[in-house]
């Protein structure tokens, strides 16, 4: 197999300081109690999950926080979301409650889903869905974007997808629609370096994906630091006006590191302890953190309280997730769509 060097990225030009000025002292905190909340959500499910008290597939957004809590704050909710079973963090920002996304970890009839979805399969009103199949999402963003048209909204389409992702048919067959039917779509690939457990540069045939890939199909592409808010959010303003402005579809990557293995389940033994320290170093939080703290908006304890609260509303939401109620069976073919030929 052909091995490639690690790709020159060239990301998107950003002034950290002009958009700390642009968010302003209240916004910039909101983002930050966001990405606080992802992060304790993650760490408690994860936990209840080596306790036995969930089941079933596991996929932790931590070390990506950044991407989706910049996107969702630049875009806002009321537009098209579509994103991979890697949905935790997306359904927060979109609205839906620790209570609800806790209890449907836990399979309760209280859920995000009535129990029936689990952790792969979180909804709310804008987001269509987490998709436990490689890339089956992509479509589906693109025949959102194909209503957004063919109703004349001023809205986008957001998907976000995974760098294993890139490989599928789905993926081209959908950007080659949406720029033969000009739809406002954004795509989305945070390339958190491995597709499960191959490297993406063992997967992948060129690279910088969205630089390389996006000309093929006459749209634009774009490279994004997804450890770096700032120029995630600086990018995903820039996109989200020319979409807007366009009704072309765009293709992102958002150059990231997640700091767990591709599931609960996985080891991670394909990096070695070293390489996942030296990731943790770019933790995305923290550098957030970091840029308030130069500022003088915001202190250690400060950060420290902000933190406890969002703990303690996610230790809260297992409280709720264990004392409701199991599904009675008698509802389990319940909204089922029985087909037959």
């Amino acid at each position: 197999m052909k091995e490639h060097g690690a790709p020159e990225y060239h990301f998107f030009p950003s002034d950290s300081a002009k958009v700390i000025k642009q968010l302003g002292k209240d916004a910039l905190l909101k983002h930050l109690e966001r990405m606080l909340l992802i992060r304790n959500f993650e760490i408690r499910a994860e936990s209840a999950y080596l306790q036995g008290k969930i089941g079933g597939f596991f996929h932790s957004y931590m070390g990506q926080e950044a991407i989706q809590t910049s996107a969702v704050g630049v875009m806002g909710q009321n537009n098209w979301w579509s994103t991979t079973y890697r949905c935790h963090a997306l359904a927060l920002l979109l609205g839906a409650t620790p209570n609800e996304l806790m209890a449907e970890l836990y399979g309760k009839v209280t859920g995000n889903a009535l129990g029936r979805g689990g952790s792969m399969h979180f909804f709310t009103d804008r987001m269509l869905g987490g998709n436990g199949i490689v890339g089956a999402q992509i479509p589906v963003a693109t025949g959102a974007a194909f209503t957004i048209k063919y109703k004349k909204q001023n809205e986008v389409s957001v998907c976000f997808l995974g760098d294993g992702a890139v490989a599928q048919g789905a993926f081209h067959e959908s950007l080659n629609l949406a720029a033969l039917m000009d739809l406002p779509c954004i795509y989305v690939i945070e390339n958190n370096q491995w597709g499960m457990g191959t490297a993406v540069a063992r997967a992948i045939s060129v690279q910088p994906m969205a630089e390389k890939k996006a000309p093929g199909y006459g749209m634009k592409g774009y490279t994004l630091d997804g450890m770096d808010f700032f120029n995630c959010y600086a990018g995903f303003q820039h996109i989200f006006e020319e979409v807007k402005t366009t009704s072309r579809p765009v293709l992102v990557e958002v150059v990231t590191e997640r700091f767990r293995g591709h599931s609960i389940s996985d080891p991670g033994l394909y990096r070695s302890k070293e390489d996942l320290q030296q990731c943790m170093t770019k933790d995305p939080i923290l550098r957030y953190f970091q840029a308030l703290a130069d500022t003088k908006i915001l202190d250690d304890a400060g950060y420290q309280e902000m933190d406890q609260k969002q703990k303690d509303l996610v230790i809260a939401s297992m409280k709720f997730a264990e004392e409701s109620a199991w599904p009675d069976p008698v509802t389990l073919e319940e909204d089922v769509i029985l087909g037959g030929f």
